[in-house]
């Protein structure tokens, strides 16, 4: 399996560290404009391979050494800065989406190919992504809510006393401030999350909610603020997603993927089928009134972002 990394900065770094360590990998290259960037992170890369797996890396800045590659991962674009929201970034990166996939699509098997998207605003990027490069939807893959649900099932827990891995819960919508935390599918093992909470006699008070939910939606912010960006939580995602793509898992993920037709279609995260072939099903979970107008929201909020875009 060889997979490709482009833009090796310090989430594209974090992402090539993640992935390698899966094992899943015979090759990886780390392509970036700078060419000595790629080449020190290469070699810095490459000298794990005494501590863990023997993985070829490759660093490029032209685009012919991609070729081969059966998974994309595109990091690359500017990143959120201290103060900054993701939207704030939207026609920055739209610009650099436009550069690279059309030069990713010049240089690979569009038959097979996976594009994992990360560059933000994460669901804005997917669709213009799927556009550019005319594959199936179910084969642009936005990291979507992934990490934000993470960041709720980590928070639940911690206020639950359960571990995170007993925890079924997930944010929806967008991978942004418009992000909907869906409450009433979510359970604990097998036990609705406000049965469970009965039993447990630990009370999930409407504030107690709405503290989770503020956490959760400025994770973000709060890491920016403390070190500048984000990165190893959004690494742990990209490589479970590659995980489950490479390995035919076909688990449910919160990831963003095109849906619809014509002006109604808009990516962003629903609980979806992920497998070998990339998205194979997407599901939609029982919610409340409040959820589902929350969630129509983040979609429409989704697609007006798209629409400001200049193509």
């Amino acid at each position: 399996m060889k997979i490709t990394i482009i833009g090796i900065g310090s989430v594209g770094s974090a992402i090539a560290t993640a992935v390698k360590n899966t094992g899943l990998a015979h090759e990886i290259v780390l392509y970036d404009t700078d060419g000595i960037r790629a080449r020190a992170a290469a070699e810095d890369l490459g000298h794990a391979a005494a501590f863990s797996f023997d993985v070829k890396i490759t660093a490029a800045n032209n685009y012919r050494a991609i070729r081969g590659s059966d998974i994309v991962i595109i990091a690359a674009g500017a990143n959120q800065k201290p103060g900054e929201t993701r939207t704030d970034l939207l026609q920055k990166n739209a610009t650099v989406i436009s550069d690279i996939v059309p030069r990713v699509m010049a240089n690979i098997d569009n038959k097979n190919v996976k594009l994992v998207i990360v560059t933000n605003p994460l669901d804005v990027m997917v669709m213009l992504a799927q556009k550019l490069s005319k594959l199936p939807a179910g084969r642009v893959i936005g990291t979507g809510t992934m990490l934000d649900s993470a960041r709720l099932r980590v928070i639940l827990s911690r206020t639950l006393a359960v571990s995170p891995q007993s925890v079924n819960a997930y944010v929806l919508g967008e991978h942004g401030d418009s992000s909907v935390v869906a409450w009433t599918p979510a359970t604990i093992g097998a036990i609705g999350l406000d049965d469970f909470c009965r039993q447990t006699k630990t009370p999930l008070t409407a504030n107690t909610r709405a503290t989770i939910e503020h956490r959760v939606k400025t994770a973000a912010y709060e890491i920016i603020r403390g070190r500048g960006a984000t990165w190893d939580g959004i690494a742990g995602a990209v490589a479970d997603l590659v995980r489950s793509i490479i390995n035919d898992e076909n688990r449910i993920l919160t990831v963003s993927t095109v849906s619809g037709v014509g002006a109604k279609s808009v990516a962003m995260s629903l609980p979806r089928i992920v497998g070998a072939v990339g998205v194979t099903k997407t599901l939609m979970p029982k919610l409340s009134k409040v959820e589902s107008y929350a969630l129509r929201r983040s979609e429409n909020i989704i697609r007006k972002n798209y629409g400001k875009i200049k193509k």
